[in-house]
């Protein structure tokens, strides 16, 4: 029979390890990431400092483990860790330079958390981009979850987390050499890229798609400052950070980033139109005006800010997500769609007389837009996103505050102009917000990119022959 020993050391070494990463959260409340020290660490966690070395036996492993940490406790699950890496002596001697030719196909590996099936607007985002990526001619190779074994987020079954990515993703790194890297997510795929682009010191690119900082700091106690030095911690390194819209470019500024680049966002207006002559009316049934949302029914989305309006007619939601069961018992009298996509989402936008948008936490809102392509005018709190897009715009409503007036935008929408709202999404193409994705890259120059990844077959057939010749 097994000795319950084991067990129980694990137990303890875990205990130690949760007791360290603590200390890390409190810490970032008065001091900054580049500050950091291992003996305070250890001070404030009350263990020896050899302690800390011995679980992080560098800053890099221990900020790593302390983004998973912060992932696993607002979930609640643990995330396996990466093992430790071997660095390679040879491998990071290659030089990497600076310019291209922009108009010249390339090799392009994107790393990415988020992708299919998950319905998100960054996953749209990205399928969409990589699909205009290939038409223009570059050859794209997409590192995502469906590659790995995973786990489902606990309440959130549709999100699904890899575990064991290190060693698999450096495998498809080699095998695919790539020209030019992008990490659009900081969760464990992204963790693993950004790790193997730093050790072999290949130039990368990365975006900022989700106010993760707020998020978590809703659901744990720790500070905003916690959160951001992780995330600074995470592009420092990156050759540019690709953000949405001018909003998000200036909080991110305040909050210490460098290199920050702006990525349009796109709409297929020929999949998001007004309803033509002819089409029915899906809420025919129901009791107008329609006030829509659309997206994940999740306690980040803010829903209930719009659940909860005196509004005439009737709210409709459409969107799968961990909130869905609890809103229906709570909201008896909303219309829970939930997930539609294609030609069924699309009628959606067009039949409903105004588009609700309570998110206070995206970076963009990708919704928005395929709202207004319906021709749908648009209600949201003054957020990234929403701040950007609607002012001036003829296509929405800006409710007073962050908290107060959405009631107001609602109804204020139901007067605009649907012809104006269209021709505003008009403006926005998934071409141009492909376009600027590679103006942003920082790909290898000729000829360092061949030198380099002809170095490393040479030390991977080295090592395959090593063991022969023992």
């Amino acid at each position: 029979m097994k000795s319950p020993v084991p067990n129980l050391r694990e137990r303890q070494r875990e205990e130690t390890r949760a007791q360290i990463l603590r200390a890390v959260g409190r810490q970032l409340e008065t001091r900054s990431l580049e500050d950091l020290s291992f003996a305070e660490i250890a001070r404030d966690a009350g263990v020896g400092e050899r302690t800390v070395y011995r679980h992080f036996p560098t800053k890099e492993a221990l900020l790593g483990a302390f983004w998973a940490w912060m992932q696993s406790e607002a979930f609640g699950q643990q995330v396996e860790r990466p093992k430790p890496a071997r660095s390679d002596r040879r491998v990071r001697e290659a030089i990497i330079g600076a310019g291209r030719d922009a108009q010249r196909p390339m090799r392009i590996l994107i790393a990415t958390d988020a992708w299919e099936p998950q319905v998100n607007g960054v996953v749209r985002t990205l399928t969409r981009v990589v699909q205009e990526l290939q038409a223009i001619g570059h050859t794209v190779e997409v590192i995502h979850p469906g590659q790995f074994k995973t786990f489902p987020l606990p309440t959130y079954a549709e999100i699904k987390v890899a575990i064991g990515v290190y060693e698999p993703v450096q495998e498809l790194f080699k095998a695919f050499e790539p020209e030019a890297i992008h990490i659009a997510t900081e969760g464990p795929i992204g963790l693993a890229a950004r790790r193997i682009c730093v050790e072999w010191k290949l130039p990368f690119t990365t975006s900022y798609h989700t106010r993760f900082p707020e998020y978590v700091s809703a659901r744990l106690p720790l500070p905003l400052a916690a959160g951001y030095a992780y995330m600074k911690w995470f592009h420092k390194p990156s050759g540019r950070l690709m953000v949405a819209t001018p909003t998000m470019r200036e909080e991110l500024s305040r909050h210490g980033f460098r290199n920050i680049s702006a990525w349009s966002r796109g709409v297929d207006t020929e999949t998001f139109h007004p309803r033509r002559e002819g089409e029915p009316d899906i809420f025919e049934a129901l009791k107008k005006p329609v006030f829509l949302y659309v997206g994940r029914v999740a306690v980040e989305k803010n829903i209930e800010a719009f659940l909860g309006l005196d509004l005439p007619g009737t709210k409709v939601v459409v969107g799968p997500g961990p909130q869905l069961e609890e809103l229906k018992v709570k909201y008896p009298e909303v219309v829970f769609k939930g997930p539609k996509s294609g030609a069924e989402l699309a009628a959606h936008y067009a039949c409903a007389d105004a588009f609700v948008f309570p998110s206070l936490t995206d970076t963009f809102g990708l919704v928005i837009l395929e709202a207004m392509a319906a021709g749908t005018p648009v209600a949201a709190y003054p957020a990234p996103g929403p701040i950007d897009l609607i002012p001036g715009s003829g296509a929405g409503v800006l409710a007073r505050t962050a908290t107060e007036g959405l009631r107001e935008a609602c109804l204020q929408c139901l007067e605009l102009d649907r012809g104006q709202v269209r021709a505003f999404a008009e403006k926005f193409s998934w071409r141009a917000c492909a376009e600027d994705f590679v103006k942003n890259l920082q790909p290898y120059p000729e000829p360092e990119k061949t030198r380099f990844w002809r170095r490393l077959r040479r030390l991977a057939r080295v090592r395959r022959r090593r063991p022969e010749a023992a």
